[in-house]
Protein backbone atom coordinates (compact mmCIF):
# COMPACT_ATOMS: atom_id res chain seq x y z
CA UNK A 1 0.00 0.00 0.00
CA UNK A 2 1.42 3.41 -0.82
CA UNK A 3 2.10 6.16 1.96
CA UNK A 4 -0.29 8.80 1.17
CA UNK A 5 -3.05 6.08 1.04
CA UNK A 6 -4.68 7.64 4.35
CA UNK A 7 -4.06 10.84 3.84
CA UNK A 8 -6.53 10.72 0.64
CA UNK A 9 -8.90 8.89 2.71
CA UNK A 10 -9.05 11.53 5.10
CA UNK A 11 -10.16 14.06 2.14
CA UNK A 12 -12.84 11.50 0.62
CA UNK A 13 -14.50 8.64 2.31
CA UNK A 14 -14.14 5.85 -0.61
CA UNK A 15 -10.03 5.87 0.11
CA UNK A 16 -11.10 4.72 3.15
CA UNK A 17 -11.44 1.34 2.16
CA UNK A 18 -8.34 1.46 -0.31
CA UNK A 19 -6.45 2.27 3.21
CA UNK A 20 -6.85 -1.51 4.24
CA UNK A 21 -7.76 -3.14 0.83
CA UNK A 22 -10.56 -5.08 1.71
CA UNK A 23 -12.81 -7.06 -0.92
CA UNK A 24 -15.83 -8.50 -0.57
CA UNK A 25 -15.00 -11.10 -3.97
CA UNK A 26 -11.39 -11.53 -2.56
CA UNK A 27 -12.65 -13.06 0.39
CA UNK A 28 -16.03 -14.50 -0.90
CA UNK A 29 -16.84 -17.66 0.68
CA UNK A 30 -14.69 -20.54 0.78
CA UNK A 31 -15.76 -23.62 -1.02
CA UNK A 32 -14.94 -25.52 1.98
CA UNK A 33 -18.39 -23.98 3.90
CA UNK A 34 -20.34 -25.51 1.20
CA UNK A 35 -21.26 -29.21 1.66
CA UNK A 36 -23.97 -31.33 0.91
CA UNK A 37 -26.64 -33.15 2.96
CA UNK A 38 -27.67 -35.65 0.79
CA UNK A 39 -26.09 -38.71 1.38
CA UNK A 40 -22.43 -39.24 0.90
CA UNK A 41 -21.65 -42.45 -0.18
CA UNK A 42 -19.67 -43.45 -3.51
CA UNK A 43 -20.81 -46.96 -4.53
CA UNK A 44 -20.69 -49.12 -8.03
CA UNK A 45 -23.24 -50.63 -9.36
CA UNK A 46 -22.85 -54.55 -10.20
CA UNK A 47 -20.11 -55.09 -12.32
CA UNK A 48 -20.26 -58.16 -14.45
CA UNK A 49 -18.63 -61.13 -12.90
CA UNK A 50 -14.62 -60.42 -12.88
CA UNK A 51 -12.52 -63.20 -14.91
CA UNK A 52 -9.25 -63.85 -15.69
CA UNK A 53 -7.15 -63.56 -18.67
CA UNK A 54 -3.82 -65.42 -19.29
CA UNK A 55 -1.59 -66.32 -21.88
CA UNK A 56 -0.13 -68.95 -19.31
CA UNK A 57 0.07 -72.29 -20.38
CA UNK A 58 1.15 -73.47 -17.00
CA UNK A 59 -1.77 -75.44 -15.07
CA UNK A 60 -0.76 -73.86 -11.46
CA UNK A 61 -0.20 -70.88 -12.58
CA UNK A 62 -4.05 -70.84 -14.27
CA UNK A 63 -4.98 -72.29 -10.39
CA UNK A 64 -3.32 -69.60 -8.90
CA UNK A 65 -4.85 -66.59 -10.59
CA UNK A 66 -8.41 -68.42 -10.60
CA UNK A 67 -7.58 -68.96 -6.73
CA UNK A 68 -7.10 -64.95 -5.95
CA UNK A 69 -10.16 -64.59 -7.88
CA UNK A 70 -12.26 -66.62 -6.48
CA UNK A 71 -11.32 -65.34 -3.00
CA UNK A 72 -12.57 -62.10 -4.05
CA UNK A 73 -15.60 -63.28 -5.28
CA UNK A 74 -16.54 -65.08 -2.28
CA UNK A 75 -15.57 -61.39 -0.32
CA UNK A 76 -12.55 -62.98 1.41
CA UNK A 77 -10.82 -59.40 0.36
CA UNK A 78 -7.88 -59.60 2.71
CA UNK A 79 -6.63 -63.11 1.30
CA UNK A 80 -7.66 -62.42 -2.23
CA UNK A 81 -5.45 -58.85 -1.91
CA UNK A 82 -2.13 -61.03 -0.01
CA UNK A 83 -2.57 -63.53 -3.28
CA UNK A 84 -3.02 -61.11 -5.58
CA UNK A 85 -0.11 -59.16 -4.33
CA UNK A 86 2.22 -62.07 -4.16
CA UNK A 87 1.02 -62.67 -7.92
CA UNK A 88 1.94 -58.73 -8.89
CA UNK A 89 5.45 -59.33 -8.23
CA UNK A 90 6.26 -62.15 -10.48
CA UNK A 91 7.67 -61.88 -13.23
CA UNK A 92 6.74 -64.82 -15.32
CA UNK A 93 3.02 -63.07 -15.28
CA UNK A 94 4.13 -59.75 -16.39
CA UNK A 95 1.51 -60.02 -19.20
CA UNK A 96 -0.94 -60.17 -16.98
CA UNK A 97 0.57 -57.70 -14.48
CA UNK A 98 -2.41 -55.01 -15.28
CA UNK A 99 -5.44 -57.45 -14.76
CA UNK A 100 -3.81 -58.62 -11.69
CA UNK A 101 -2.76 -55.31 -9.89
CA UNK A 102 -6.28 -53.97 -11.13
CA UNK A 103 -8.46 -56.68 -9.03
CA UNK A 104 -5.83 -55.70 -6.09
CA UNK A 105 -6.86 -52.70 -5.91
CA UNK A 106 -10.67 -53.64 -6.55
CA UNK A 107 -10.09 -56.43 -3.00
CA UNK A 108 -8.24 -53.21 -1.17
CA UNK A 109 -11.44 -50.59 -1.95
CA UNK A 110 -13.41 -53.39 -0.88
CA UNK A 111 -11.62 -53.19 2.85
CA UNK A 112 -11.84 -49.11 2.43
CA UNK A 113 -8.13 -49.10 1.73
CA UNK A 114 -8.47 -46.48 -0.50
CA UNK A 115 -4.90 -45.05 -0.53
CA UNK A 116 -3.38 -48.05 -1.28
CA UNK A 117 -6.25 -48.94 -4.06
CA UNK A 118 -5.61 -45.96 -5.69
CA UNK A 119 -1.41 -46.48 -5.97
CA UNK A 120 -2.70 -49.76 -8.01
CA UNK A 121 -5.02 -47.98 -10.29
CA UNK A 122 -2.68 -45.40 -11.12
CA UNK A 123 -0.08 -48.04 -11.76
CA UNK A 124 -2.45 -50.15 -14.19
CA UNK A 125 -2.76 -46.31 -16.07
CA UNK A 126 1.02 -46.28 -16.62
CA UNK A 127 1.34 -49.53 -17.87
CA UNK A 128 -1.25 -48.61 -20.97
CA UNK A 129 -3.00 -51.60 -21.22
CA UNK A 130 -6.03 -50.44 -22.88
CA UNK A 131 -7.69 -53.64 -21.94
CA UNK A 132 -7.78 -52.70 -18.16
CA UNK A 133 -7.00 -48.45 -18.56
CA UNK A 134 -10.98 -47.25 -18.57
CA UNK A 135 -11.80 -49.85 -16.02
CA UNK A 136 -8.93 -48.19 -13.40
CA UNK A 137 -9.56 -44.49 -14.27
CA UNK A 138 -13.24 -45.15 -13.44
CA UNK A 139 -12.26 -46.54 -9.74
CA UNK A 140 -9.29 -44.32 -9.35
CA UNK A 141 -12.15 -41.30 -9.55
CA UNK A 142 -14.26 -42.82 -6.87
CA UNK A 143 -11.29 -43.74 -4.30
CA UNK A 144 -9.37 -40.13 -4.87
CA UNK A 145 -13.32 -38.29 -4.24
CA UNK A 146 -13.54 -40.63 -1.32
CA UNK A 147 -9.98 -39.64 -0.26
CA UNK A 148 -10.31 -35.99 -1.21
CA UNK A 149 -6.64 -36.20 -2.56
CA UNK A 150 -6.54 -33.34 -5.55
CA UNK A 151 -3.64 -34.26 -6.95
CA UNK A 152 -4.39 -38.04 -7.96
CA UNK A 153 -8.06 -37.20 -9.01
CA UNK A 154 -6.64 -35.09 -11.14
CA UNK A 155 -4.65 -36.93 -12.67
CA UNK A 156 -7.68 -39.40 -13.53
CA UNK A 157 -9.30 -36.84 -14.57
CA UNK A 158 -7.36 -35.71 -17.35
CA UNK A 159 -7.07 -39.41 -18.82
CA UNK A 160 -10.72 -39.77 -19.20
CA UNK A 161 -13.53 -39.60 -21.78
CA UNK A 162 -16.61 -38.20 -20.36
CA UNK A 163 -18.58 -40.21 -22.52
CA UNK A 164 -17.02 -43.17 -21.52
CA UNK A 165 -17.78 -42.97 -17.91
CA UNK A 166 -20.73 -44.66 -16.40
CA UNK A 167 -23.73 -42.60 -15.97
CA UNK A 168 -23.48 -42.67 -12.28
CA UNK A 169 -20.13 -41.16 -12.51
CA UNK A 170 -20.66 -38.35 -14.47
CA UNK A 171 -21.94 -35.47 -12.27
CA UNK A 172 -18.73 -36.06 -10.11
CA UNK A 173 -16.78 -35.66 -12.97
CA UNK A 174 -18.39 -32.72 -14.42
CA UNK A 175 -17.81 -30.93 -11.13
CA UNK A 176 -14.21 -31.91 -10.74
CA UNK A 177 -13.71 -30.78 -14.00
CA UNK A 178 -16.02 -27.50 -13.15
CA UNK A 179 -13.34 -26.88 -10.13
CA UNK A 180 -10.07 -27.41 -12.01
CA UNK A 181 -11.66 -24.85 -14.84
CA UNK A 182 -12.30 -22.80 -12.29
CA UNK A 183 -8.76 -22.30 -10.25
CA UNK A 184 -7.33 -22.50 -13.92
CA UNK A 185 -9.60 -18.73 -14.34
CA UNK A 186 -11.37 -20.52 -16.94
CA UNK A 187 -14.78 -18.90 -15.58
CA UNK A 188 -17.21 -19.33 -18.61
CA UNK A 189 -16.46 -23.36 -19.27
CA UNK A 190 -16.19 -23.81 -15.24
CA UNK A 191 -19.63 -22.64 -15.66
CA UNK A 192 -20.48 -24.61 -18.60
CA UNK A 193 -19.29 -27.77 -16.68
CA UNK A 194 -21.28 -26.65 -13.55
CA UNK A 195 -24.47 -26.71 -15.32
CA UNK A 196 -24.34 -30.16 -16.12
CA UNK A 197 -24.55 -31.36 -12.37
CA UNK A 198 -27.91 -32.87 -12.21
CA UNK A 199 -30.48 -31.98 -9.17
CA UNK A 200 -30.50 -35.39 -7.48
CA UNK A 201 -26.72 -35.23 -7.20
CA UNK A 202 -24.67 -34.91 -3.92
CA UNK A 203 -22.57 -32.50 -5.81
CA UNK A 204 -25.42 -30.36 -7.11
CA UNK A 205 -25.22 -27.72 -3.98
CA UNK A 206 -21.91 -27.28 -4.46
CA UNK A 207 -21.99 -27.15 -8.34
CA UNK A 208 -24.57 -24.51 -7.45
CA UNK A 209 -22.39 -22.46 -5.25
CA UNK A 210 -18.82 -22.89 -7.65
CA UNK A 211 -21.12 -21.43 -10.54
CA UNK A 212 -21.92 -18.65 -8.98
CA UNK A 213 -18.55 -17.69 -7.71
CA UNK A 214 -17.28 -18.27 -11.51
CA UNK A 215 -19.41 -16.01 -12.57
CA UNK A 216 -18.66 -13.69 -9.92
CA UNK A 217 -15.12 -13.41 -10.37
CA UNK A 218 -16.11 -12.97 -13.93
CA UNK A 219 -17.35 -9.53 -13.32
CA UNK A 220 -20.96 -10.99 -14.31
CA UNK A 221 -22.79 -10.21 -10.68
CA UNK A 222 -26.04 -9.91 -11.97
CA UNK A 223 -26.06 -13.82 -13.27
CA UNK A 224 -23.87 -14.92 -9.95
CA UNK A 225 -26.89 -13.00 -8.21
CA UNK A 226 -29.67 -15.58 -9.98
CA UNK A 227 -26.92 -19.01 -8.93
CA UNK A 228 -26.92 -17.59 -5.32
CA UNK A 229 -30.47 -16.95 -5.01
CA UNK A 230 -30.99 -20.90 -6.70
CA UNK A 231 -28.81 -22.16 -3.72
CA UNK A 232 -30.69 -20.34 -1.39
CA UNK A 233 -34.28 -21.39 -2.67
CA UNK A 234 -33.46 -25.14 -2.72
CA UNK A 235 -32.37 -24.69 0.98
CA UNK A 236 -35.01 -22.88 1.96
CA UNK A 237 -36.95 -25.39 4.01
CA UNK A 238 -33.19 -26.40 5.78
CA UNK A 239 -32.84 -24.93 9.59
CA UNK A 240 -31.47 -21.67 9.38
CA UNK A 241 -27.61 -22.66 10.38
CA UNK A 242 -27.55 -24.90 7.18
CA UNK A 243 -24.23 -24.45 5.39
CA UNK A 244 -25.34 -24.40 2.36
CA UNK A 245 -28.26 -21.78 3.24
CA UNK A 246 -25.80 -19.69 4.90
CA UNK A 247 -23.11 -19.68 2.44
CA UNK A 248 -25.76 -18.79 -0.32
CA UNK A 249 -26.74 -15.60 1.94
CA UNK A 250 -23.13 -14.53 2.87
CA UNK A 251 -22.30 -14.80 -1.17
CA UNK A 252 -25.48 -12.66 -1.77
CA UNK A 253 -24.34 -10.23 0.47
CA UNK A 254 -20.88 -10.11 -1.27
CA UNK A 255 -22.16 -10.17 -4.69
CA UNK A 256 -24.02 -7.03 -3.91
CA UNK A 257 -20.94 -5.15 -2.49
CA UNK A 258 -19.33 -6.11 -5.54
CA UNK A 259 -22.11 -3.71 -7.37
CA UNK A 260 -21.53 -0.91 -4.96
CA UNK A 261 -24.80 -1.60 -3.48
CA UNK A 262 -24.48 -1.17 0.03
CA UNK A 263 -28.04 -1.08 1.68
CA UNK A 264 -28.88 -4.34 -0.33
CA UNK A 265 -25.67 -5.70 0.98
CA UNK A 266 -26.01 -4.79 4.38
CA UNK A 267 -29.40 -6.51 4.53
CA UNK A 268 -28.57 -9.75 3.05
CA UNK A 269 -25.49 -9.80 5.99
CA UNK A 270 -28.59 -9.12 8.63
CA UNK A 271 -30.02 -11.98 7.64
CA UNK A 272 -27.33 -14.70 8.50
CA UNK A 273 -27.71 -16.11 11.83
CA UNK A 274 -25.93 -15.39 15.08
CA UNK A 275 -25.25 -19.16 15.93
CA UNK A 276 -23.91 -19.64 11.86
CA UNK A 277 -20.03 -20.19 12.48
CA UNK A 278 -20.07 -17.69 9.63
CA UNK A 279 -21.25 -14.75 11.59
CA UNK A 280 -18.30 -13.23 13.32
CA UNK A 281 -17.36 -13.10 9.17
CA UNK A 282 -20.53 -11.72 7.84
CA UNK A 283 -20.34 -8.96 11.00
CA UNK A 284 -16.87 -7.68 10.19
CA UNK A 285 -17.49 -7.88 6.14
CA UNK A 286 -21.26 -5.74 6.82
CA UNK A 287 -19.29 -3.18 9.08
CA UNK A 288 -17.49 -2.39 5.39
CA UNK A 289 -20.48 -2.35 3.77
CA UNK A 290 -22.13 0.29 6.43
CA UNK A 291 -18.59 1.98 6.01
CA UNK A 292 -19.25 2.63 2.70
CA UNK A 293 -22.78 4.03 2.84
CA UNK A 294 -21.83 6.41 5.60
CA UNK A 295 -23.73 4.93 8.61
CA UNK A 296 -20.21 5.51 10.91
CA UNK A 297 -22.84 5.00 14.06
CA UNK A 298 -23.61 1.39 12.62
CA UNK A 299 -19.71 0.82 12.01
CA UNK A 300 -18.94 1.53 15.58
CA UNK A 301 -21.75 -0.55 17.23
CA UNK A 302 -20.45 -3.40 15.26
CA UNK A 303 -16.80 -3.08 16.54
CA UNK A 304 -18.29 -3.50 19.97
CA UNK A 305 -19.28 -6.57 19.05
CA UNK A 306 -16.33 -7.38 17.17
CA UNK A 307 -13.79 -6.58 19.47
CA UNK A 308 -15.57 -8.35 22.36
CA UNK A 309 -13.89 -10.66 24.74
CA UNK A 310 -15.89 -13.60 23.13
CA UNK A 311 -13.79 -13.41 19.89
CA UNK A 312 -10.57 -12.48 21.92
CA UNK A 313 -8.57 -15.12 19.62
CA UNK A 314 -10.12 -13.71 16.18
CA UNK A 315 -7.28 -12.41 14.07
CA UNK A 316 -8.37 -9.61 12.82
CA UNK A 317 -5.33 -6.55 13.00
CA UNK A 318 -7.33 -4.20 10.32
CA UNK A 319 -10.80 -3.79 12.34
CA UNK A 320 -9.02 -1.92 15.06
CA UNK A 321 -7.49 0.34 12.41
CA UNK A 322 -10.36 0.69 10.64
CA UNK A 323 -11.96 1.56 13.89
CA UNK A 324 -9.63 4.26 14.53
CA UNK A 325 -10.09 5.87 11.14
CA UNK A 326 -13.67 6.07 11.65
CA UNK A 327 -13.14 8.27 15.12
CA UNK A 328 -10.87 10.36 13.08
CA UNK A 329 -13.40 11.18 10.74
CA UNK A 330 -15.33 11.98 13.74
CA UNK A 331 -13.02 13.56 15.71
CA UNK A 332 -13.49 11.31 18.67
CA UNK A 333 -9.36 11.75 19.02
CA UNK A 334 -9.09 10.46 22.81
CA UNK A 335 -11.00 7.20 21.43
CA UNK A 336 -9.00 7.01 18.21
CA UNK A 337 -5.78 7.27 20.29
CA UNK A 338 -6.91 4.25 22.58
CA UNK A 339 -7.76 2.06 19.86
CA UNK A 340 -4.55 3.00 17.62
CA UNK A 341 -2.75 1.59 21.36
CA UNK A 342 -4.68 -1.52 21.83
CA UNK A 343 -3.60 -2.51 17.73
CA UNK A 344 0.04 -1.90 18.77
CA UNK A 345 -0.15 -3.45 22.03
CA UNK A 346 -2.06 -6.50 20.71
CA UNK A 347 -0.26 -7.22 17.52
CA UNK A 348 2.71 -5.76 18.26
CA UNK A 349 4.09 -8.74 20.18
CA UNK A 350 2.18 -10.92 17.38
CA UNK A 351 4.37 -9.39 14.63
CA UNK A 352 7.16 -9.97 17.07
CA UNK A 353 7.11 -13.60 17.80
CA UNK A 354 6.42 -14.43 14.04
CA UNK A 355 9.29 -12.74 12.71
CA UNK A 356 10.99 -14.68 15.64
CA UNK A 357 10.02 -17.72 15.00
CA UNK A 358 10.32 -17.54 10.76
CA UNK A 359 13.88 -16.43 11.10
CA UNK A 360 14.45 -19.63 13.03
CA UNK A 361 14.38 -21.92 9.57
CA UNK A 362 11.78 -24.43 10.94
CA UNK A 363 11.12 -27.58 9.09
CA UNK A 364 7.90 -28.25 7.64
CA UNK A 365 7.24 -30.76 10.37
CA UNK A 366 8.09 -28.23 12.90
CA UNK A 367 5.31 -26.14 10.99
CA UNK A 368 3.23 -28.60 10.61
CA UNK A 369 3.00 -29.18 14.39
CA UNK A 370 2.14 -25.82 15.47
CA UNK A 371 -1.38 -26.12 13.21
CA UNK A 372 -1.72 -29.94 14.25
CA UNK A 373 -1.96 -28.55 18.01
CA UNK A 374 -4.48 -25.75 16.52
CA UNK A 375 -7.08 -28.51 15.73
CA UNK A 376 -6.17 -30.11 19.49
CA UNK A 377 -6.79 -26.82 21.18
CA UNK A 378 -10.31 -26.86 20.61
CA UNK A 379 -10.84 -29.99 22.75
CA UNK A 380 -8.00 -28.51 25.38
CA UNK A 381 -7.92 -24.87 26.07
CA UNK A 382 -5.04 -25.10 28.56
CA UNK A 383 -2.81 -26.11 25.49
CA UNK A 384 -3.24 -22.55 24.26
CA UNK A 385 0.32 -22.34 26.09
CA UNK A 386 2.08 -24.35 24.38
CA UNK A 387 2.56 -22.51 20.64
CA UNK A 388 5.03 -21.36 19.26
CA UNK A 389 3.26 -19.48 16.83
CA UNK A 390 0.44 -17.00 18.54
CA UNK A 391 -2.29 -19.14 18.46
CA UNK A 392 -4.54 -16.11 17.04
CA UNK A 393 -2.18 -16.29 14.08
CA UNK A 394 -2.47 -20.27 14.02
CA UNK A 395 -6.14 -20.72 14.61
CA UNK A 396 -6.84 -18.24 11.56
CA UNK A 397 -4.25 -20.24 9.50
CA UNK A 398 -5.88 -23.23 10.59
CA UNK A 399 -9.33 -21.91 9.09
CA UNK A 400 -7.83 -21.18 5.74
CA UNK A 401 -9.66 -23.23 3.43
CA UNK A 402 -5.92 -24.84 1.56
CA UNK A 403 -4.97 -26.00 4.97
CA UNK A 404 -8.45 -27.57 6.18
CA UNK A 405 -8.33 -29.94 2.74
CA UNK A 406 -5.19 -31.00 3.49
CA UNK A 407 -5.89 -31.68 7.28
CA UNK A 408 -9.11 -33.35 6.00
CA UNK A 409 -7.25 -35.70 4.17
CA UNK A 410 -4.83 -36.11 6.09
CA UNK A 411 -6.89 -37.78 8.62
CA UNK A 412 -8.54 -40.12 6.17
CA UNK A 413 -5.13 -41.87 5.82
CA UNK A 414 -5.12 -41.93 9.75
CA UNK A 415 -8.30 -43.69 9.69
CA UNK A 416 -6.79 -45.90 7.16
CA UNK A 417 -3.70 -46.73 8.79
CA UNK A 418 -6.33 -47.78 11.83
CA UNK A 419 -7.96 -49.59 9.93
CA UNK A 420 -4.74 -51.70 8.97
CA UNK A 421 -3.38 -51.30 13.10
CA UNK A 422 -7.10 -52.64 14.55
CA UNK A 423 -7.04 -56.03 12.41
CA UNK A 424 -4.50 -58.35 13.54
CA UNK A 425 -5.63 -61.00 10.49
CA UNK A 426 -4.20 -57.42 8.12
CA UNK A 427 -1.57 -55.86 9.47
CA UNK A 428 0.56 -59.06 9.87
CA UNK A 429 -0.06 -59.87 6.33
CA UNK A 430 2.10 -58.87 3.52
CA UNK A 431 -0.63 -56.79 1.86
CA UNK A 432 -1.05 -54.85 5.45
CA UNK A 433 2.81 -54.33 5.49
CA UNK A 434 2.25 -52.93 1.92
CA UNK A 435 -0.38 -50.80 2.34
CA UNK A 436 0.59 -49.29 5.48
CA UNK A 437 4.00 -48.35 3.92
CA UNK A 438 2.02 -46.46 1.17
CA UNK A 439 -0.33 -44.77 4.02
CA UNK A 440 2.70 -43.64 5.98
CA UNK A 441 4.75 -42.06 3.09
CA UNK A 442 1.43 -40.49 2.38
CA UNK A 443 1.08 -39.21 5.89
CA UNK A 444 4.97 -37.82 5.91
CA UNK A 445 4.01 -35.93 2.38
CA UNK A 446 0.70 -34.40 3.40
CA UNK A 447 2.29 -33.26 6.65
CA UNK A 448 5.37 -31.60 4.78
CA UNK A 449 2.49 -30.16 2.37
CA UNK A 450 0.02 -28.32 5.34
CA UNK A 451 3.53 -27.54 6.66
CA UNK A 452 4.92 -25.57 3.81
CA UNK A 453 1.07 -24.15 3.62
CA UNK A 454 1.47 -22.64 6.75
CA UNK A 455 5.06 -21.10 6.53
CA UNK A 456 3.64 -19.44 2.80
CA UNK A 457 0.31 -18.05 5.45
CA UNK A 458 2.93 -17.21 8.27
CA UNK A 459 4.98 -15.41 5.72
CA UNK A 460 1.85 -13.15 4.26
CA UNK A 461 0.01 -12.28 7.44
CA UNK A 462 3.76 -10.91 8.50
CA UNK A 463 3.89 -9.11 5.64
CA UNK A 464 0.48 -7.53 5.74
CA UNK A 465 0.92 -6.89 10.08
CA UNK A 466 4.04 -5.35 8.97
CA UNK A 467 2.16 -2.54 6.28
CA UNK A 468 -0.54 -2.02 8.82
CA UNK A 469 2.11 -1.24 11.53
CA UNK A 470 3.12 1.68 8.94
CA UNK A 471 -0.83 2.65 8.17
CA UNK A 472 -0.56 2.98 12.07
CA UNK A 473 1.80 5.42 12.21
CA UNK A 474 0.44 7.69 9.17
CA UNK A 475 -3.20 7.31 11.69
CA UNK A 476 -1.26 8.43 14.61
CA UNK A 477 0.07 11.44 13.05
CA UNK A 478 -3.04 12.44 11.40
CA UNK A 479 -4.60 11.62 15.22
CA UNK A 480 -1.78 14.51 16.62
CA UNK A 481 -2.78 16.64 13.60
CA UNK A 482 -6.34 16.39 14.34
CA UNK A 483 -5.89 17.19 17.58
CA UNK A 484 -3.76 20.26 17.16
CA UNK A 485 -5.80 21.85 15.14
CA UNK A 486 -8.87 21.21 17.50
CA UNK A 487 -7.13 22.97 19.85
CA UNK A 488 -6.59 25.98 17.85
CA UNK A 489 -9.98 26.62 17.74
CA UNK A 490 -10.71 26.20 21.42
CA UNK A 491 -7.82 28.56 21.94
CA UNK A 492 -10.26 30.77 19.47
CA UNK A 493 -13.21 29.56 20.35
CA UNK A 494 -14.64 28.64 17.73
CA UNK A 495 -15.27 25.31 18.85
CA UNK A 496 -18.91 25.05 20.89
CA UNK A 497 -19.58 21.79 19.87
CA UNK A 498 -21.64 19.80 22.54
CA UNK A 499 -20.29 16.54 23.92
CA UNK A 500 -21.93 14.03 21.79
CA UNK A 501 -21.61 11.58 25.02
CA UNK A 502 -23.19 13.24 27.55
CA UNK A 503 -25.01 11.54 30.12
CA UNK A 504 -27.66 14.44 29.83
CA UNK A 505 -28.93 13.43 26.51
CA UNK A 506 -32.51 12.25 26.20
CA UNK A 507 -32.55 8.64 25.85
CA UNK A 508 -36.53 7.43 25.92
CA UNK A 509 -37.07 7.53 22.37
CA UNK A 510 -34.75 3.91 22.36
CA UNK A 511 -36.39 3.25 25.45
CA UNK A 512 -40.02 3.20 24.20
CA UNK A 513 -39.27 1.13 21.16
CA UNK A 514 -37.59 -1.59 22.89
CA UNK A 515 -34.11 -0.91 23.50
CA UNK A 516 -32.39 -0.83 27.46
CA UNK A 517 -30.24 2.07 27.95
CA UNK A 518 -27.14 1.77 30.41
CA UNK A 519 -23.70 3.14 29.80
CA UNK A 520 -20.88 0.46 28.72
CA UNK A 521 -18.34 -0.69 31.77
CA UNK A 522 -16.55 -3.02 29.87
CA UNK A 523 -18.76 -5.89 30.37
CA UNK A 524 -19.72 -8.45 28.01
CA UNK A 525 -23.26 -10.73 28.01
CA UNK A 526 -23.31 -13.20 24.98
CA UNK A 527 -27.05 -12.36 24.85
CA UNK A 528 -25.85 -8.97 24.02
CA UNK A 529 -23.61 -9.32 21.26
CA UNK A 530 -24.69 -8.20 17.68
CA UNK A 531 -26.91 -5.52 19.71
CA UNK A 532 -24.89 -2.71 20.59
CA UNK A 533 -25.77 0.86 19.47
CA UNK A 534 -23.14 3.56 19.73
CA UNK A 535 -25.69 6.93 19.96
CA UNK A 536 -22.33 9.17 20.11
CA UNK A 537 -22.20 11.79 17.06
CA UNK A 538 -18.77 13.39 15.66
CA UNK A 539 -17.40 16.36 17.57
CA UNK A 540 -15.88 17.63 14.07
CA UNK A 541 -17.16 21.77 14.21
Amino acid sequence: MKKNIVKIFLIHICALVSLLGWTPLAKAAPAKNVVTTKKITTTRKAAPSPKIYTASKTITTRSQLSSALGLMKSAQYPQAANAFLSLSKRGDLASERSQIKYYLGLSLMEMNLNQAAAFQFVDVIKNGDQRWTRQAIENLLIVTDRLGDETLLNYAIQRIDVNQVPTQYRDMLYFRLGEIKHKAGLHQEAVQLYNKVGEQSRFYFSALYGRGLAQAEAKQPDLALQSFKKLLDTRSTAKVTDTNRVAAQLSIARTYYQKGSWEKSIEAYSSIPRDSVMWHEALFEKTWAMLRAARFRSTLSNFQTLHSTFYEDAYIPETLLLRSIVYLYICKYDEMEKTVGLFETQYGPIYAKMNQYLSQNHSSEAYFQEVNKAYITKKDPESKKSFSIPYNAIKHIAEEGDVRRTYAYLKKLSDERKIIEENPNLKSTPVGAYATRIVNNRLKSARSVIGDMVKANLLNMRAELRDLNEQASFIRYEMINGKKESLKKRITGKDLAEDGNSQNQDRSFYIQNGYEYYPFQGEYWLDEIGNYHYLGKQSCE
